[in-house]
């Protein structure tokens, strides 16, 4: 429970929340810190104003930085207005976590309203102190803000449970410790109080007492008041509106103002994102376990550098006094050095204790301060910030990832002393040392790319004295996503296939030896082809199609129908090619399409799910796949057609044109994943292939005004 307090504290004041209330960002924030931060913005920014001149998309708009930098970046706390004659700037305050504040703009006027219900300035804003967003309020002012009622339970949980022993509640100097609690009169009591003020006779006899922790159990758990909606103080929330994520009433939605959206029972949103966060925490909770295990992992291995460091001292004494004569003057400076590599090595370790035990008691932390929430039975509470701590546990959960729970620093001692040269040389006896490589340096004037292949060659500085055993190199996805391997070997060059077209690659490089792995080598930017040129592949070709000029031209030796493949395959982008029917005998219907790598090739393309295929004769066209025909189409072809095929990816469509003019509607749909171009035909027909054309301008006009 300890680890949770930070949850628990305003950001503002350091202190536990006080009627806290929840900000647009899901971020908490005391009532009175949030008035002492608030600051008046000019009249033009005001949501009158922006209702006014219909900008305003929403009650709290979040203001536009770049015209008023109320956050600055150069001391990552806030800033007031400057510039505006009716936003003098004042000087700012710090409050306990560090958290820049702002003094009210203005001493607010005489009133006899509390804090919570005293009006706030005009065209006032209020800046979120943990993520920095800033948002206007409108005439509700921090009324409209949910009261966070769940986290004020979870405060009392925590506060209670951190108490001494419960005092009685009507001594008048020093509270003696309570012996019993009324459950009707909800008060604690010492003996001599009991016997005062509440004798065992007339009304009170029928009231029941208990033990003092027993009267504090039944005061937890009794119920909490039913919430009520923001807008319609008399109604409580019965429903929650999926689109805006908040509770509402029934008058909410007879007013329409969530008339388009979804909008579910309370009770069963409640239920669902109770469970969602339980799933969320099943996870994080394997994390933190993971991270028990390493630190248990990180002190064995403090002990074990400690073993081998003794052991490897006394080795090392061992040989020097074989060799004492000569060794003296040189013993005391290779016992420094080992003494300089077990302080090394310990001080790496100790230092990711430290940050992995920082690390834990956050995420542990977070973790019961979840479970306590979860224990709240106020629905609308909990969803209010729901969403928000499911996000924070996953994001916590990613934070474990990849290298967190790895060590550092081998518990081996990379040193060995080479005791075998004559005595006249032990003067210049030294440790043999073990090293990482030297950093790779890639070869641009080698290095380029083709279609959608990338070929990088590197090799090892000038200077290295270091061998290396090999390399390792990666490429993003590139859309600037994260890197991963895609060679791990000895060789200096490598080609990768099989990239996406016109897409921009970052590659890097890094060697490696028994000893570590090198740092990496500067980014490679890579640009693949705008427009794929390729061929047919006769290495996926049904025996019978036979090839020529260059792999352009196929024809087939059989009546039957036989499948071809183009070389490339697309995932990604916009692609067209073109054939042209070189002979055409006896009016056959080739046809013409995209498949997987593992179409059936002795079938006509589109007999099976594998292919996507317009077959045509020399009168009409259907389209088909797994064996499925469907609109024909008026329009065949002869000797000199040109058929074209047109796969955008990015639409997921697929589309066929006949001497450049669209044939039907857009032939496929919902198209994704991995497509090579393909064409069936028997001993009738011959076609070559035109690559690395422009799409049709008819497509693109289209394209542009959709």
């Amino acid at each position: 429970m300890e680890e949770m307090e930070e949850e628990l504290k305003c950001p503002v004041c350091g202190s536990f929340y006080r009627e806290p209330i929840i900000l647009p960002c899901s971020h908490n924030i005391c009532q009175a810190c949030a008035r002492n931060i608030l600051v008046q913005t000019p009249e033009s920014e005001s949501p009158q104003s922006r209702r006014a001149s219909g900008s305003g998309v929403s009650d709290y708009d979040y203001l536009d930085l770049d015209k008023m930098s109320l956050y600055s970046e150069a001391d990552s706390g806030y800033g007031s207005y400057g510039g505006f004659a009716s936003a003098p700037t004042t000087p700012c305050q710090k409050s306990p976590n560090g958290v820049r504040v702002f003094p009210p703009a203005m001493p607010p006027p005489a009133t006899h309203l509390s804090p919570a219900l005293a009006p706030v300035p005009r065209n006032s804003c209020i800046t979120c102190p943990q993520c920095h967003r800033s948002l206007i309020l409108d005439d509700r002012g921090l009324r409209g803000f949910p009261k966070n009622r769940v986290l004020e339970g979870v405060i009392d949980r925590y506060q209670q449970s951190k108490a001494a022993a419960l005092k009685c509640q009507l001594c008048e100097k020093a509270p003696k410790e309570a012996t019993v609690m009324c459950e009707q009169c909800d008060v604690f009591y010492c003996d001599p109080c009991r016997l005062r003020c509440h004798p065992p006779r007339g009304p009170l006899a029928k009231h029941r007492l208990v033990p003092p922790a027993q009267g504090r159990v039944s005061r937890r758990l009794s119920p909490r008041k039913v919430s009520t909606c923001t807008d319609h103080e008399l109604e409580n929330h019965s429903m929650y509106c999926v689109q805006c994520k908040m509770p509402v009433c029934y008058q909410c939605l007879e007013e329409g103002k969530h008339s388009s959206h979804e909008v579910k029972a309370l009770g069963a949103m409640w239920k669902l994102h109770k469970s969602q966060l339980s799933q969320a925490l099943n996870g994080l909770s394997d994390r933190a376990k993971e991270a028990k295990e390493f630190l248990v992992q990180l002190r064995n291995m403090v002990q074990q550098i400690q073993e081998n460091s003794v052991e490897f001292e006394a080795c090392l004494v061992a040989q020097c006094d074989a060799l004492i004569d000569a060794l003296n003057r040189r013993k005391a400076q290779l016992l420094a050095r080992v003494n300089k590599e077990h302080e090394h090595k310990l001080k790496v370790v100790r230092d990711q204790i430290s940050h992995c035990t920082v690390k834990l008691r956050q995420t542990t932390g977070l973790m019961e301060y979840c479970l306590e929430v979860i224990k709240e039975n106020d629905p609308s509470g909990f969803l209010q910030i729901s969403d928000a701590l499911i996000r924070r546990v996953h994001l916590t959960e990613d934070q474990w990832g990849k290298g967190t729970l790895t060590p550092r620093m081998t518990t081996d001692f990379d040193l060995s002393l080479d005791n075998s040269p004559l005595l006249q040389s032990i003067h210049q006896l030294d440790f043999v040392q073990m090293k990482i490589p030297a950093t790779p340096i890639l070869q641009l004037e080698e290095c380029c790319t083709h279609n959608n292949s990338a070929t990088l060659s590197w090799k090892q500085p000038p200077l290295s004295t270091v061998p290396a055993d090999g390399y390792i190199l990666e490429l993003d996805d590139g859309n600037g996503g994260q890197f991963r391997e895609v060679y791990v070997g000895k060789e200096t060059m490598c080609t990768v296939d099989g990239l996406h077209f016109n897409s921009t690659y970052n590659a890097r490089i890094k060697a490696f030896n028994k000893t570590g792995v090198s740092q990496y080598s500067k980014t490679l930017v890579l640009q693949t082809s705008e427009v794929a040129w390729f061929a047919f592949d006769p290495g996926s070709a049904h025996s019978d199609i036979i090839f020529s000029n260059d792999n352009l031209t196929v024809t087939c030796s059989s009546y039957d129908d036989r499948v071809v493949l183009g070389k490339t395959g697309f995932s990604k982008g916009v692609h067209y090619w073109e054939l042209t029917v070189d002979r055409y005998d006896n009016h056959p219907d080739p046809a013409f399409g995209v498949a997987r790598i593992d179409v059936m090739k002795d079938v006509m393309l589109g007999k099976d799910d594998k292919a996507w295929a317009m077959y045509v004769d020399n009168n009409r066209s259907w389209f088909m796949h797994n064996n499925s025909h469907t609109n024909r189409t008026e329009g065949g072809i002869t000797k000199g057609a040109t058929i074209g095929i047109l796969l955008d990816l990015n639409r997921k469509t697929l589309t066929f044109f006949i001497n450049d003019e669209q044939q039907g509607p857009i032939a496929f749909e919902n198209v994704e994943g991995l497509f090579f171009p393909a064409v069936s035909l028997n001993r009738n027909v011959q076609v070559t292939l035109h690559t690395g054309l422009p799409v049709p301008d008819c497509y693109s006009s289209r394209a542009s005004i959709a």
